[in-house]
């Protein structure tokens, strides 16, 4: 039964993902009313996470960040399937990296790069920055159940050249590029929310404690990359911009915590400019602080 409803998805998708953004942006409409206004998908989770985090707003300000996020949410769905068939042309033109300058110079350096990214505006989207940089671009995904919506979601990431590559490898991954001589760019979602079992690290952030992954400081610091936060921002529907933004390209010489306080710090703040672009949806905070 999986099977069959997985090749309808991809039948349906493939079909739509040739149509033009401007008209799978009515049908995101059509499908955030059934989404949100019928079925609410996950409405409790969201408003929950959001009334934690902004404790200080009305319940008005909350409701409007919430139905401006499932619109978001729904876009994100449609403009990750457009990836199909998307132009090079047009992704470049709605996706834009205002200073990739800062990747060609440490590319020159000789320094690998983590790019950190949150689930905010379309972080897949990301991956087409491998049309501007010499960095082999690495993907870092966490696995999931269904493995054909898994290997969609890969042939999507690799369409401009990443690799994609599950979380548990990605240590094996990076030492067989250096082996190569190959420098890679990998960017890490480091938003995640960790299993009970590899808690090892809390934090404040969208004023309650919170988990964090160290994966991206202890990678850094092993392995000498240099470090930077994708600052991604929605200019308008469909079209966005990121600044690279430089956390360190010392690692080694950072104190302990230090990168990792310093990429939650500016997703933070990245989140409180315009909160409806962060996925809510997640239950980022199922794991509390004992002690």
């Amino acid at each position: 039964m999986k099977t069959v409803g997985y090749y309808i998805f991809f039948a349906f998708a493939w079909i739509i993902s040739l149509l033009p953004l401007k008209i799978l942006y009515v049908i995101s409409d059509i499908f955030y009313f059934i989404i949100y206004k019928i079925f609410g998908y996950r409405k409790k989770i969201v408003r929950t996470n959001l009334k934690n985090s902004f404790p200080e707003k009305t319940d008005k300000e909350l409701l409007k960040i919430e139905k401006k996020f499932y619109h978001h949410l729904i876009d994100i769905f449609i403009e990750t399937i457009k990836m199909l068939h998307i132009s090079d042309k047009e992704i470049k033109r709605r996706n834009k990296f205002i200073n990739i300058n800062l990747a060609k110079d440490l590319f020159k350096s000789g320094k690998p790069v983590i790019g950190v990214v949150g689930h905010y505006n379309n972080w897949e989207w990301f991956n087409n920055m491998q049309m501007y940089s010499k960095h082999q671009g690495l993907a870092i995904f966490k696995p999931i159940n269904n493995k054909r919506f898994e290997k969609f979601m890969n042939n999507i990431r690799k369409k401009y050249g990443a690799i994609p590559v599950p979380m548990h490898e990605t240590l094996r991954k990076l030492i067989q590029l250096k082996k190569q001589g190959i420098l890679p760019f990998t960017l890490m979602v480091a938003d995640q929310s960790p299993v009970k079992e590899e808690i090892n690290y809390w934090t404040k952030f969208l004023n309650q404690d919170t988990p964090v992954y160290l994966g991206v400081e202890k990678i850094a610091k092993k392995f000498d990359h240099a470090v930077v936060f994708m600052k991604m921002r929605k200019i308008k529907r469909g079209y966005y911009e990121t600044e690279i933004i430089l956390i360190t390209d010392k690692p080694k010489e950072t104190k302990n915590f230090e990168i990792t306080e310093k990429h939650v710090s500016l997703l933070e703040e990245l989140i409180k400019e315009q909160p409806e672009y962060w996925i809510w949806s997640h239950r980022r905070w199922k794991h509390k602080k004992t002690n």
